[in-house]
């Protein structure tokens, strides 16, 4: 089970009309396409999508993307909230799960991958699930390293005897190192294994409880841990065939503009920290048809380039410059603009003479000759949404003015 039904308000404007694991990255994935592929890759492949937040085009990119062999018994499909239990909405990722318990029932599944659908990572789900099933514990909860000072942002596990977690606190504002390296504490990823029996009483217990989050991480991990039947993950333990030590244990949570650019600035990379070239792991997608890349114009000032940067199908570098950037389908780059450590998304155009920098360009935008973008915050932020870390983001098909 897949959740995707997440708002991402902090990576407004790029989720104005699109659920956040809808997101488009890294040229041609959505944000989705990176648990789906770890899930296949790993052979489990009977996924179940819970959708609720502006899910249309999740919905249309899972179910063009991701037609699995039915005559396996394969499938990923959607499910949107139902009021199944009442006129209701999802009122947490755990009460998603229990207004869905037809499907386990009709599945009847001994154990229930439970991940979440917007990180950036690989992971052989497999050597989690085993750990599970060699430990009896009744949940299992992926967990890496991260610095204290981000504890907040994530629910961290305490572990007592072993890998059994004997506390879980959810984004706590004071925490202590730990004992071999007090700069880090152990995060949990979001991704869980369940052992079936167990999900299903916890749910119910959950449920009844008026005062509840009805959250999986925030409501169910800490009852379960309180039950003693919870155990801890090493993501660092994790191996993938074709992996490299530089990318080894690579995981990002992409839930804010600047987490965002700089994932994308770990792709672009000589040496990427996050290799999306390893075809023994590979991250599935559709592309399409499109025309190959192409490159075109040579004369001084007038030479289509691209220097250390990933560009895709159907774009056209005409005339224009492009460094350490993310170049999507279909992007057209006119003669003498220049593009900096930016991402640019699908069928955007940048004019001639148009500087871009530090920038991230959703789909369908045109951006006017001679404009610069990235080089006047003041101006930035009169006109576009700019980061806490001074990124300038322009949402989909907005209207650019002219320089």
């Amino acid at each position: 089970m897949v959740l995707a039904g997440g708002e991402g308000k902090r990576l407004s404007p790029l989720t104005a009309d699109r659920a956040k694991p809808a997101v488009p990255y890294g040229g041609h994935y959505r944000l989705i396409d990176f648990v789906l592929s770890n899930l296949v890759n790993g052979g489990y492949r009977k996924i179940v999508v819970l959708t609720q937040y502006k899910s249309h085009s999740l919905d249309v990119h899972v179910s063009r993307t991701w037609p699995l062999s039915t005559l396996l018994g394969n499938y990923v499909t959607t499910v949107p909230a139902q009021m199944r239990r009442g006129p209701f909405w999802f009122s947490g990722s755990a009460d998603a799960i229990f207004q869905n318990l037809n499907i386990i029932t009709d599945e009847q599944p001994e154990y229930i991958l439970v991940f979440g659908a917007d990180h950036i990572y690989r992971m052989d789900p497999r050597q989690m699930v085993e750990q599970h099933i060699e430990s009896g514990a009744g949940v299992t909860v992926a967990a890496l390293r991260v610095p204290v000072d981000q504890a907040d942002q994530f629910g961290v596990l305490e572990l007592g005897d072993g890998n059994r977690i004997a506390r879980f606190r959810e984004k706590p504002a004071d925490v202590e190192g730990l004992a071999d390296d007090p700069t880090m504490v152990l995060g949990s990823m979001g991704n869980y294994v369940f052992t079936t029996e167990t999900l299903l009483e916890v749910l119910n217990t959950d449920a009844l409880d008026s005062s509840s989050a009805h959250d999986v991480g925030g409501s169910i991990i800490p009852l379960l841990v309180e039950s003693g039947v919870a155990q801890a993950y090493d993501f660092t333990h994790n191996v993938i065939p074709g992996s490299t030590p530089r990318d080894q244990g690579y995981w990002r949570d992409v839930g804010t503009l600047d987490a965002f650019h700089e994932s994308h600035m770990d792709l672009v990379d000589v040496h990427p920290v996050f290799n999306l070239y390893n075809r023994e792991w590979p991250i599935l997608t559709s592309v399409g048809s499109l025309p190959p890349a192409k490159f075109v114009l040579d004369g001084e000032g007038r030479t289509g380039q691209a220097i250390n940067s990933i560009v895709c199908a159907g774009a056209i570098i005409s005339g224009g410059t492009v460094r350490r950037s993310v170049i999507s389908p279909n992007v057209k780059v006119d003669a003498g603009a220049l593009v900096e450590d930016s991402v640019i998304m699908h069928d955007v155009r940048i004019g001639a003479g148009a500087v871009v920098r530090r920038a991230i360009i959703d789909k369908g935008v045109v951006v006017p000759p001679g404009v610069q973008i990235g080089v006047d915050p003041d101006l930035d932020a009169e006109r576009f949404t700019v980061s806490a870390g001074g990124v300038v983001a322009i949402g989909k098909h907005q209207l650019v003015p002219p320089g």
